[in-house]
């Protein structure tokens, strides 16, 4: 299938290229309110509503092309580790712009918008070398992305969309396990929510969170060589390291950023030094721990002032109602079931993680051929 390829500057392959709107905030939503995208939305080359923000058009209007689309593609310009991220946006589910640390891409018509997500995704290590300026002052340099980022296609329409149909099936079957997924966490949240807040036992007794786990401080792993065991930090997994911290269940709070982000682990794991890993006292207790403290507003128990920070203190003083042996045995025997699908889940998604950042490069440059390639 095999057409033509051309290698150019990127430059000649944008048609508009602009950064976001500097937001006048609202709290609450309104008919003047749009949703704003920040640098927090974007993570893993897809957009995230979750830390999107609310902007009032009375207060400033936004100009209609700045009105994010469909497949746009949005890179983050400034942070420190975080400027030259990109994500292409596939669903846009209510009026949405960005902010001025976010910089929007469309393409000229050369190229598909898709398949122009996906070449610059395949350049994202080489984006990311971009950045100019001090620490915490780090912004990308738009000039030097047009110009020093090549981009190969094939002129052929038909194969770019057959490369960008290649590439897609491999992340829409991602999103299905991720949807999985979180269906499955509210299934386990629902019993949970039955089982010790809406139906508890009179007879069960009352303590502290400290009586049934030991909340121990995560490690810097730096130093570390490169292995199979994941390092977590408050976004998920950041590397794979040679040794473990810790091989035992665990849940992982965070200490400082994102609280909320709680998370439970089975396999040995490293936990970084701004988390929390913890120890069980009881036996069947981590699962009912991790949806404890996941169903607490953590955020709103920060200890912190600029950077939100969570402490031993306020987490082992934390009142829990003590559920008897056998409850705990039932939710563990009702629940474990759940998790196991959710670890076979995110097996084959790391399985297809890998085939697609393996395909990416090749496809994007013409060093294979789509057709060739068997799903």
């Amino acid at each position: 299938m095999t057409s033509e390829w051309h290698e150019v500057p990127l430059r000649e392959l944008v048609g508009y290229i602009s950064k976001g709107i500097a937001p006048s905030y609202a709290e609450e939503a309104s008919e003047s309110t749009i949703r704003v995208l920040n640098q927090k939305c974007n993570r893993n080359f897809r957009i995230s509503y979750g830390d999107s923000r609310l902007h009032d058009t009375r207060k400033k209007k936004v100009p209609p092309e700045r009105y994010v689309k469909p497949d746009d593609i949005l890179i983050n310009s400034t942070g420190a580790g975080t400027a030259g991220r990109i994500a292409q946006i596939e669903d846009v589910p209510s009026a949405t712009t960005i902010d001025g640390h976010m910089i929007l891409i469309r393409s000229n018509g050369k190229v598909t918008q898709k398949f122009l997500g996906y070449a610059l995704k395949a350049h994202q290590w080489e984006v990311l070398q971009l950045d100019e300026g001090s620490t915490g002052q780090t912004e990308l340099n738009r000039d030097r992305l047009l110009d020093e980022i090549m981009i190969n296609y094939p002129v052929s329409l038909d194969e770019q969309n057959a490369i960008v149909g290649t590439l897609e099936s491999i992340d829409r079957k991602l999103i299905v396990n991720e949807q999985l997924n979180d269906n499955l966490q509210q299934q386990a949240q629902a019993i949970y929510s039955s089982m010790f807040i809406d139906n508890p036992d009179p007879a069960w007794s009352h303590g502290h969170l400290s009586d049934l786990i030991t909340v121990k401080y995560g490690k810097d792993h730096k130093k570390l060589a490169d292995g199979i065991y994941p390092v977590y930090g408050s976004g998920g997994i950041m590397r794979y390291v040679e040794r473990p911290l810790y091989n035992k269940e665990s849940v992982l709070i965070p200490r400082k950023g994102t609280l909320n982000n709680v998370m439970y682990v089975n396999q040995p794991f490293w936990s970084v030094d701004t988390m929390f890993y913890t120890e069980m006292k009881l036996p069947n207790v981590a699962k009912f721990v991790y949806h404890f403290v996941k169903a607490k507003a953590l955020a709103s128990m920060n200890a912190g002032s600029a950077v939100p920070s969570m402490t031993t203190d306020i987490l082992n003083a934390m009142e829990v109602v003590i559920p008897s042996a056998s409850a705990l045995e039932e939710f563990e025997s009702l629940v474990a079931p759940m998790y196991e699908a959710m670890e076979a889940n995110d097996v084959q998604s790391k399985a297809l993680f890998q085939m697609r950042d393996t395909l990416l490069p090749k496809l994007m440059s013409g060093a294979i051929d789509v057709s060739d390639v068997q799903l």
